[in-house]
């Protein structure tokens, strides 16, 4: 079904998320590599984000924080390792704890591939230190999507209109 997530957690320390999208994979693409896409769509419902540093490229970082409605402040950053415009992403990530300190490094790799006019994206992320550490991802990742379609289905409308 269109929208709709479909996951499975293939072991206990990693994560897979499957979604359809009715937009195409240029668009879902850049969605996720494009500083004023994310800004829209990344973390879960109620969040906000704001992008310290982007370079999209193999070996290039990123460093951004999630604003959660209570006002605390959770950033994370990582290391592209692979960018395949516009079938697959591969990227590090890491927390940021309060402490200083950086959670253990995960390794988060997307690909998109298109079905007619629509994008089926596949994330994988792997390897959590806990079982709580992934189901937590699981469901902010869940929530993102939830968002990223609402982002797309809105890019796609205002794209429309602007060509009308």
């Amino acid at each position: 079904m269109p929208g709709r997530n479909n996951a499975v957690a293939t072991a206990d320390r990693d994560l897979t998320l499957m979604r359809i999208f009715d937009a195409p994979r240029e668009l879902v693409f850049a969605a996720w590599t494009e500083p004023h896409h994310i800004a829209r769509w990344k973390g879960p419902h109620g969040f906000t984000s704001t992008m310290d540093k982007f370079d999209l490229r193999p070996g290039g970082s990123f460093r951004f924080c999630l604003h959660a409605p209570d006002g605390t402040e959770h950033w994370q950053r990582g290391v592209f390792r692979e960018v395949t415009p516009p079938q697959r992403l591969v990227m590090t990530h890491r927390w940021e704890r309060d402490d200083g300190t950086m959670s253990p490094e995960t390794l988060v790799t997307v690909t998109f591939a298109a079905i007619g006019s629509k994008t089926k994206m596949v994330f994988h992320q792997a390897f959590f230190e806990t079982q709580a550490a992934r189901d937590g991802h699981e469901d902010g990742w869940r929530q993102s999507f939830e968002r990223l379609t609402a982002h797309l289905a809105a890019s796609q409308s205002a794209r429309a209109a602007k060509e009308a």
